[in-house]
């Protein structure tokens, strides 16, 4: 075999590596300091209680030629923050969050859409609280990768907003004074993995 064939299998060849490795699927780790979600919920309908949880903790990878995808979260509950410590005591109790019982809730979803330009668009799976699990859709607001100068790797993220009510996890104080419908928004990044 001639240098010059030899030469163009080689290209051909890690031509062909290159091709497989792009549409092999991505693993994604959260960035703790760039996700967590305010939840929002209407107070007598008059004003709205907001609060934050997090940091995030979880991995998600995506398949942009299979257009697929799947995200495992885990919320640690005791990480919670409305600005009033004794609201947030009371979320705490066991009519509420329950957080003895179960210190922790749980995203997980194998469903992904995608837009025309093969960003994602919606997550859709379980979301588990008080040991629970019920269907939660997040709709991105906005998505996007980018590389990192920080980590020089890809990153990849954006917010996303969904909603569930409340009384389907057993919470039902304060029905109807305050609403059953709880907002949901998350802020995400994610590092892609080696």
């Amino acid at each position: 075999m001639n240098a010059a064939l030899r030469f163009l299998l080689l290209v051909a060849a890690s031509a062909a590596a290159t091709g497989s490795a792009r549409a092999a699927p991505q693993t994604y780790q959260l960035d703790p300091t760039h996700s967590f979600v305010t939840w929002e919920v209407l107070h007598f309908g008059t004003s709205t209680i907001r609060g934050r949880l997090g940091p995030l903790n979880g991995q998600v990878t995506v398949d942009r030629e299979a257009r697929q995808g799947r995200v495992q979260t885990v919320i640690e509950l005791a990480q919670q923050s409305t600005g009033l410590p004794v609201l947030d005591a009371r979320l705490k109790e066991a009519d509420m969050l329950d957080l003895q019982a179960h210190p922790q809730a749980f995203f997980v979803a194998e469903r992904f859409e995608f837009d025309a330009q093969g960003q994602v668009s919606a997550v859709r799976g379980e979301f588990t609280l008080r040991g629970q699990g019920q269907p939660l859709t997040l709709t991105a607001q906005r998505f996007r990768c980018y590389t990192s100068p920080l980590f020089r790797r890809e990153v990849c993220g954006g917010d996303f907003e969904g909603e569930f009510k409340r009384s389907a996890y057993g919470i039902t104080h304060s029905l109807p004074f305050v609403a059953d419908a709880v907002r949901l928004k998350l802020q995400v990044e994610a590092i892609v993995q080696p």
